[in-house]
């Protein structure tokens, strides 16, 4: 499904919350963890790859680090290279200019706050990484906020939407996720609501492949991953728009059961 084959209404009916992703979805900041990347790899000796980009993106640091070390044929400290990555990733945020907002998110904020619609931001970035995208998109458009060093298990387990739908008071159901990620989808297709994948760039890992990819990673850690069986289901309930300008309030329209 995508935002052209959903019909329009004059009067939508708005989901109860709309959740959504940071990095890459409503600010362009991928290209300041590839500076990060590229500068651990070189710590090694290695070149980090394109390919290595598009099988991290939307993981959290837990699931991100040893699967890019894995990737590299480093045997090295995964706590030690989270460390450098997180930090030198916070000085790039922190720099004026740096972290700009991706097209169509203001007026997507601006849209829902005028609407009334609860919203939450959830982010696999700790919180130290949250903090100045706030700055930049505005606090006042996010009713709770759900940072990845805040919870126990980060996407693309569902705990980070469960937990922020909680924390509004909603239904997971009458939710709508936005995440420009398949690992993100993932997590809240697992989480139970209408997931819309607005991605950030070409040639995303399946469904499949991020839950294997994790599972990989985890291996080493003895850490239970979350499995892949149930991926080919949740693939045909996965929805698309190309753009953010695209979710519009026709688009939202209908997406969400309504309350009874």
């Amino acid at each position: 499904m995508t935002a052209a084959e959903t019909p329009a209404t004059e009067t939508p009916a708005w989901p109860a919350a709309v959740l959504l992703d940071m990095d890459g979805l409503l600010v362009d900041t991928e290209h300041l963890w590839t500076i990060s990347e590229e500068e651990l790899a070189a710590r090694y000796g290695r070149e980090f790859t394109p390919r290595m980009k598009q099988a991290m993106v939307g993981h959290g640091i837990d699931t991100a680090v040893p699967l890019m070390l894995s990737m590299l044929g480093v045997d090295a400290d995964p706590a030690d290279a989270g460390r450098f990555l997180v930090e030198r990733t916070v000085e790039l945020f922190r720099t004026p200019g740096l972290v700009e907002r991706r097209p169509g998110a203001p007026e997507l904020l601006a849209r829902l706050a005028e609407a009334g619609v609860a919203t939450a931001l959830v982010s696999s970035s700790f919180r130290s990484l949250m903090d100045p995208v706030l700055d930049t998109l505005g606090r006042e458009f996010f009713t709770v906020t759900v940072a990845g060093d805040e919870v126990a298990r980060r996407k693309p387990y569902p705990d980070p939407y469960l937990i922020a739908a909680a924390a509004l008071g909603v239904d997971p159901a009458r939710c709508v996720v936005l995440e420009d990620s398949t690992t993100g989808a993932l997590a809240g297709l697992r989480a139970g609501c209408v997931t819309v994948l607005v991605p950030s760039m070409p040639n995303l890992p399946t469904l499949a492949e991020v839950a294997a990819n994790t599972e990989a990673a985890l291996a080493a850690t003895a850490a239970p991953g979350p499995g892949y069986a149930d991926t080919v289901e949740l693939a045909d309930r996965l929805l698309r728009a190309e753009t953010l300008h695209d979710v519009t309030p026709g688009f939202l329209a209908g997406l969400v059961p309504a309350a009874t």
